[in-house]
């Protein structure tokens, strides 16, 4: 399936199609979600990509009987996407570290070795030189080497990111990042992998419905795993929550 096919066929789905089911990765659902925002119905995942964060956070049986009982038979619940100028997103937007490791990573590496072509992509984005982001929410400005904003708990696979944060709230979790430098980010992936997130110190935790990101240079902006342009950009809540079938 060739690029923007996913979006594509959901946005030619047939009006009578009760549900739409997104089978792939958590970028192969965020097209899904994008292609039916014009003609929302349910929506259901079977998730076979490499992190599959969406369905963490849901969890979605793994057993490929029950998922396919619950798509069949389960009733849709609202859900609060997030949106980053037009385009929807439904576990996270990241702007700077996190995006140019999403955009580092090699597709054919990827298909090959799963999450360890992350891996090489992180170190391929340590040697570059962070660059600063303003970061505006209800008038206040703050500075930020890197901006996560979370709407799931789950970051990446198993990580908790942002315990607090929910599907089911018209609110997201923006994570700032303060500290610049290769060994902030290598503290900052530490505290990743060990739960520390919330208790970091040079970390700053907002709860916010919309906020501006702006730098005085082009930085990548992703959005579920996928890049989407670079800033200046408003990260906000959709104007509508999504019917998503989930347990």
């Amino acid at each position: 399936m060739a690029l923007g096919d996913a979006e594509r066929l959901a946005q030619e789905a047939e009006p009578d199609f009760d549900v739409v089911v997104a089978a792939g990765g958590d970028g192969t659902v965020n097209a899904v979600l994008n292609g039916l925002a014009e003609n929302p119905r349910p929506l259901g995942v079977l998730p076979l990509g490499t992190a599959n964060v969406l369905a963490r956070e849901i969890e979605l049986p793994r057993d490929i009987e029950a998922l396919a009982t619950l798509i069949a038979n389960g009733s849709p619940q609202p859900v609060w996407p997030g949106r980053v100028g037009n385009r929807l997103f439904l576990t996270m937007a990241g702007i700077g570290f996190d995006a140019e490791v999403v955009a580092a990573v090699d597709p054919s590496l990827k298909r090959r070795i799963g999450r360890l072509a992350f891996v090489w992509a992180i170190l391929l984005r340590l040697i570059r030189r962070p660059c600063e982001l303003r970061v505006t929410v209800d008038g206040v400005e703050h500075r930020a080497a890197a901006v996560i904003a979370a709407n799931a708990r789950h970051y990446a696979g198993p990580f908790v990111l942002a315990p607090a944060a929910s599907l089911a709230e018209p609110k997201l979790d923006l994570i700032l990042f303060r500290d610049c430098g290769r060994l902030a980010a290598l503290r900052y992936l530490g505290a990743l992998l060990l739960g520390r997130i919330p208790h970091a110190k040079d970390i700053t935790m907002l709860r916010v419905q919309t906020t501006e990101v702006s730098s005085s240079e082009p930085v990548a902006i992703q959005v579920d795993g996928e890049i989407v342009g670079t800033v200046p950009g408003i990260i906000a809540v959709a104007a509508q929550p999504i019917m998503l079938i989930r347990p």
